[in-house]
């Protein structure tokens, strides 16, 4: 807001509001006084919302981060930033220089891709994107993957399905790991690369947990956990009782599976995980899966990419090793529901 001092930075008050740099010197004027780890620092400002993240991001210190956008926008001629509530908000004036930035640095990065191709995969980046629950598959994928790589370098977002929505829609990574095909833009191609079954898991001393078959029907009365408007497992789950014409008692809802399992084992009520979540609690002995028809639900991991762009040689690699892994993840889950199985009471 104009005229007022941020509490995140100086520059956000009134940032450009004083600046010199004269507005009519054309590009030529912009690419001399301007950088690309300024433009590196206002794309991340926008997408964080705050100078003190991003500073902690791109391990710097608030002040360089603020004298740096100060540079910038004195380049500009213009206030680049406002603050609004607790946030850093860009301006009309840092909206245009964030699209033009973030194609600036989409290019540098196609660029780099481009060089490694010609190089083989002996170097190379890949920036993969993927959904909360897939954290439990996609950390171990690329891992083995590196090692078998180990000249590319990699970066790992984690985030919810919106925020992995938009992070697609702005080609942000080279692919995204995703459990619903169907809600993606018809410009994406899907390709399965693993199971991601959905199983009802309740606490080892649960009335429940050593019966076989159990009638879905019986879950009306049980207290449930559900995870957060919007999260895929919810939305199958509740599909899937309402196809049985059960409807949940729900106990809380949740946003995070690590918490799911904690509120389970404090006997709070059962929930629907994926059993990727499960794989090193399978053998702790306070978790139990429940033998209810009608589950496991049988889901599929998608690995997404935008057909806009021509996929780089290590995205092409890691998909191609994606693929070929699902025997090994299909092993590492039979093993995980044999050791759930043996502990199952008698």
């Amino acid at each position: 807001m104009a005229g007022r001092r941020s509490k995140e930075s100086p520059l956000v008050a009134d940032v450009g509001a004083r600046s010199k740099g004269p507005s009519s010197a054309g590009a030529d004027y912009l690419i001399r006084h301007t950088t690309l780890r300024q433009l590196q620092l206002l794309e991340a400002i926008v997408r964080l919302g705050s100078f003190t993240r991003t500073a902690e991001e791109l391990f710097l210190t608030q002040p360089t981060v603020s004298m740096q956008i100060k540079k910038l926008s004195d380049a500009v001629g213009s206030p680049l930033f406002q603050q609004l509530g607790r946030r850093v908000e860009p301006t009309d004036a840092g909206r245009a220089v964030y699209a033009a930035c973030r194609d600036i640095l989409n290019a540098l990065a196609n660029l780099d891709n481009a060089l490694a191709d010609l190089k083989g995969l002996r170097r190379g980046r890949l920036r993969l994107g993927v959904v909360t629950t897939a954290k439990y598959v996609a950390p171990e994928l690329l891992g083995a993957f590196c090692e078998r790589h180990p000249g590319i370098d990699v970066a790992l977002e984690v985030t919810n399905r919106d925020r992995l929505q938009e992070r697609l829609a702005a080609h942000d990574d080279d692919l995204y790991v995703v459990g619903q095909q169907h809600e993606l833009r018809d410009e994406v191609k899907v390709v399965p690369f693993a199971p991601n079954p959905l199983v009802m898991v309740a606490r080892a001393d649960h009335p429940l947990a050593g019966e076989r078959n159990i009638p879905i029907e019986r879950l009306a009365e049980e207290p449930f956990i559900l995870r957060e408007p919007g999260s895929g497992i919810r939305d199958a789950t509740l599909k899937q009782l309402a196809a049985a014409g059960v409807t949940p008692r729900v106990r809380m809802q949740l946003g995070s599976n690590e918490t799911i399992k904690h509120a389970i084992v404090g006997g709070l009520g059962i929930s629907v995980l994926s059993l990727h979540s499960l794989v090193l609690e399978s053998s702790g002995g306070k978790l139990v899966l429940l033998d209810v028809q009608g589950f496991p639900i049988e889901r599929r991991w998608f690995l997404a990419y935008s057909l806009k762009r021509e996929p780089s040689l290590p995205a092409k690699a890691f998909l191609k090793f994606a693929i070929e892994s699902e025997p090994l993840i299909c092993a590492q889950l039979e093993n995980a529901r044999e050791r759930f199985d043996e502990s199952r009471p008698k």
